[in-house]
């Protein structure tokens, strides 16, 4: 099956980890694994491993910076799925607000300390 297919994509996003991942991915455009599980206030193996199900699944891809690997969700998504991401962000924008305050915070932290 392949992303094309409303079904496997559905299961593919059916556990919360991995539909919040999908949500932030859509409204930031690039996160490495640092910023997700700061946002998520998750474990790295376990952000990992949702990251690693998503790629299998073809919703992400990744792109590796020295040490660092930034996820993206896939520009081959159908339009579909694209127009589905951001209607959710938009209509369950409250339950996506602790996640976004977590990545703000997080990253005015990391700020503050490189200055």
């Amino acid at each position: 099956m392949t992303i094309d297919n409303p079904v496997f994509f559905f299961k593919c996003l059916g556990d919360e980890t991995r539909c919040r991942i999908m949500l932030l991915l859509a409204g930031e455009g690039e996160l490495c694994v640092c910023d997700l599980t700061e946002a998520l206030a998750e474990g790295q193996s376990k952000v990992s491993r949702h990251l690693a199900q998503l790629r299998h699944c073809g919703l992400l891809e990744d792109r590796r910076d020295g040490q660092w690997v930034y996820y993206r969700v896939a520009p081959s998504l159908p339009d579909w799925a694209t127009v589905l991401f951001a209607r959710l962000r938009t209509d369950y924008a409250q339950w996506l607000a602790a996640d976004a305050a977590r990545l703000q915070q997080s990253r005015q932290q990391a700020e503050s300390a490189c200055s």
